[in-house]
């Protein structure tokens, strides 16, 4: 079992008393497999557990606590009955892209990407520092991503805007150099992430990840040659924006993911997330963009492959 997870925080505990056991029943497998492309195995052990494993609320404690289970293994089987039989782990700071690139090497379904959040940017004492530790992990050969980073301005305000920018610019030097997948996380900043990817040069493969843009801001992606990641928020009633930006992108440029254990799709909103259902997500946008089901599994899987390589 992979040890090292980071423990929840009161608020994280908090909600895990209240989410842990509610993971949503395992909807219809796909016809053909595709890929999670952006998942947190850690943060869904840890907030989540595991679904049918015994759980654990104690403070401190993590969520899954049947000793006989392994929880990453127990989320990648899970994944597998569904038709998901790829993940992408990825970090947010310089622990969980450690504790990534570790799974990646201990679970051959599992590739990693590493990074700082672009929240957690600012907040750091010695960025420079934490830099070096994410490009020291991006050498690693089953780490074939550099995310997520990128810009959110709706949680950092103006005064961590330029530590945020440093980051990213950062980040995105580390991909270019080591030719890795640039994952970008892009919240209420669509012309700033534009504006800096093509001030520094963007690298030769560029994922959106959780796309959020509407009909223009994907036109535009798609002409620089970018690859959209659609999450469960593509299901979402309210987001007929989202689905109309999923309706402009080529097959041959589109991703799914899951944010797990976040942005659970319909009917499922609100509870945990875990890569077993990602068929959710798949059929939504097979329904959005009028495409055959296994013809959109079969274009999201090698999509995967180009971006990701061989797992």
């Amino acid at each position: 079992m992979l040890t090292g997870m980071s423990e929840p925080t009161e608020s994280r505990q908090q909600r895990a008393a209240r989410r842990a056991g509610e993971f949503p029943p395992a909807p219809e497998p796909l016809p053909l497999p595709v890929l999670d492309s952006h998942t947190h195995l850690d943060i869904t052990v840890t907030e989540a557990g595991v679904p049918g494993v015994p759980v654990a609320t104690d403070p401190g404690v993590s969520v899954a606590t049947d000793p006989g289970v392994d929880p990453v293994l127990a989320l990648i089987d899970a994944a597998a009955v569904a038709g998901v039989d790829r993940l992408v782990q990825v970090g947010v700071d310089v622990p969980s892209s450690r504790w990534g690139a570790e799974a990646a090497r201990r679970y051959p379904a599992v590739l990693a990407a590493v990074a700082l959040h672009p929240n957690d940017a600012p907040r750091l004492d010695d960025l420079d520092g934490a830099l070096r530790e994410i490009e020291a992990l991006a050498g690693q050969e089953r780490v074939r991503g550099i995310g997520e980073t990128g810009l959110d301005f709706f949680r950092t305000g103006d005064e961590g805007r330029a530590a945020q920018e440093e980051s990213f610019r950062a980040h995105i030097a580390i991909a270019k150099r080591y030719d890795k997948a640039l994952i970008i996380h892009d919240r209420d900043a669509h012309a700033e992430v534009l504006r800096v990817l093509d001030s520094e040069g963007a690298p030769r493969t560029v994922v959106l990840h959780c796309f959020s843009g509407d009909e223009e801001f994907a036109v535009e992606c798609v002409r620089r040659g970018y690859v959209l990641s659609f999450a469960g928020t593509v299901s979402f009633g309210s987001a007929g924006a989202l689905r109309a930006a999923a309706k402009v992108t080529p097959l041959d440029q589109m991703l799914v993911e899951t944010d797990a254990p976040y942005l659970t799709p319909m009917p499922y909103r609100g509870r945990p997330n875990a890569s077993y259902l990602i068929p959710l997500t798949v059929r939504t946008l097979a329904e959005a963009t009028g495409t055959d089901l296994e013809k959109l599994c079969a274009a999201i899987s090698a999509t995967g492959d180009r971006v990701f390589g061989p797992w």
